[in-house]
């Protein structure tokens, strides 16, 4: 791993992993870390493509678990634009509608930078700005109910329209994108976010990198994230 000018560049962490594994949690952790005014947050899954000109019918039949779903070029663009502390103007997805809403969200140059998404990984352009790569390993059927959940609450879908898009997209898309993905990690986590080994070992490894990169954030590191008394 090589942080090019220290002191200057971002530290730039992605957190990958599949659907329902657990990134947000993890991702909150490294926010927790880094001190959430330090941290300029992307998302991946915000940048994909505004199906507006579509019908329902034709919006509902793309595969979104494919990494061309995704404005990956808009998405490179920006994270360069951050790394280089310049603010961008990043898009705000409807998942209910497949469409983008007129107002994208601003988001400011930050010490460190936080990409999290499925597909990160799985996209070179993206996976050689990283400094530190994560994945969230879960397994399937933890992931699947988590999903089902989540569409049917936040996302306003059936059950069976969950069931159908796992089965045909995200499944499929799993196992020929995602998983092959994790080879490419510099540090996994097994059970998402609940792991707290794992997430100690990622705590260690930020606050080595911040030190080196950033000198003077380390204070602020370790004064959110004192060591931990044993059990």
């Amino acid at each position: 791993m090589t942080i090019t000018r220290s002191g200057k560049r971002p530290l730039t962490i992605g957190v990958a992993g599949g659907s329902g594994s657990g990134k947000t949690t993890v991702a909150s952790n490294i926010l927790e870390l880094a001190g959430r005014g330090n941290v300029a947050h992307l998302c991946h899954d915000s940048y994909y493509y505004d199906q507006g000109h579509l019908s329902i019918e034709e919006r509902s039949a793309i595969n979104y678990d494919h990494p061309a779903s995704l404005d990956n070029v808009l998405f490179v663009e920006h994270l360069k634009d951050l790394q280089h502390n310049q603010p961008v103007r990043a898009p705000v997805y409807d998942f209910t509608h497949h469409t983008r809403f007129s107002e994208p969200r601003i988001i400011e140059p930050r010490r460190v930078i936080l990409v999290e998404g499925i597909l990160i990984l799985a996209i070179p352009e993206i996976r050689r700005l990283l400094d530190i790569r994560v994945f969230v390993d879960t397994d399937a059927d933890i992931r699947f109910i988590r999903r089902l959940k989540r569409d049917i609450t936040e996302r306003l879908r059936t059950p069976q329209s969950v069931i159908d898009q796992y089965l045909a997209t995200v499944r499929p898309m799993q196992l020929e994108f995602v998983e092959p993905s994790k080879k490419y990690a510099n540090i996994v986590v097994p059970e998402g976010g609940m792991n707290e080994v794992a997430i100690d070992i990622l705590h260690a490894k930020i606050q080595s990198v911040i030190k080196k990169a950033t000198g003077p954030l380390v204070n602020e590191v370790m004064t959110r994230w004192p060591a931990r008394a044993p059990d």
